[in-house]
């Protein structure tokens, strides 16, 4: 569904991210992992076109990401994003902030996004909360409110950003759960975090970044319980 291929960006003269490749197969989730710094975001953005690609390329299922804007948009489409802040309407209910989006660019009837936006606020565990607004919600709640409204857009991928970086801990699970469940349903996800223990039990492959370039790819058992390379082993022995 996602293929990276050879992916380098630089800001100025500092390369971010530097020949990044692997791939990410239909109904699976794969999870980047690295200190701060280390080109998981830029990744992400680099798969959803919010930023320019330098060198080598992306396809969302087989299709390239390039700077063509018809292109881009229409690529962009397909994939869902979910930052670490919310970035909600705060003058929006929480209904209008999911249906916004499918209802001005999918061009849907309002009736249709109303009725899927709140099947999805169900499905999120917020089926009460349609009509508050953004500053009436908990930070747990305003994030699952993001994921809802990705969802609305049916995308092919979800991309998530550290999800969970801006919560307070008691406020991570319920997040967490609702990722659980769409891992578990076949959503296509690649996923920015420091939680270990979502990747070790989700994640179909686990990469670890460091200095913009992946270090180690391997399946989670593999690359917790018995990494192969020097850099990964002190990295999860500082966090494990």
């Amino acid at each position: 569904m996602v293929r990276v291929e050879g992916v380098t960006k630089r800001f100025g003269t500092t390369v971010a991210v530097h020949d990044v490749t692997f791939h990410v197969p239909a109904g699976t989730t794969t999870v980047l992992i690295g200190p701060s710094g280390s080109g998981k975001s830029t990744v992400l953005r680099l798969i959803n076109g919010l930023e320019r690609i330098d060198a080598g390329r992306v396809l969302l299922d087989g299709v390239p990401l390039d700077q063509d804007a018809r292109r881009l948009h229409e690529v962009r489409a397909e994939t869902g994003m979910v930052f670490q802040h919310f970035h909600l309407f705060p003058h929006l209910t929480v209904l209008r902030n999911i249906t916004l989006a499918p209802n001005v660019v999918r061009r849907r009837a309002r009736s249709e996004v109303e009725a899927q936006a709140r099947s999805l606020l169900g499905r999120v565990g917020l089926a009460d909360k349609a009509e508050r607004y953004p500053r009436q919600l908990s930070g747990g709640e305003q994030q699952r409110v993001a994921i809802a409204r990705a969802l609305a857009m049916r995308p092919k991928v979800l991309l998530f950003d550290e999800p969970t970086s801006s919560l307070d801990p008691e406020m991570i699970r319920e997040v967490l759960d609702v990722m659980r469940d769409l891992a578990r349903e076949g959503m296509t996800m690649v996923v920015a975090t420091h939680e270990m223990g979502f990747a070790r039990e989700v994640a179909h492959e686990v990469l670890f970044l460091d200095h913009g370039e992946v270090v180690e790819a391997a399946p989670p058992v593999e690359l917790f319980d018995a990494p192969r390379h020097a850099r990964t082993a002190a990295f999860l022995s500082k966090i494990l």
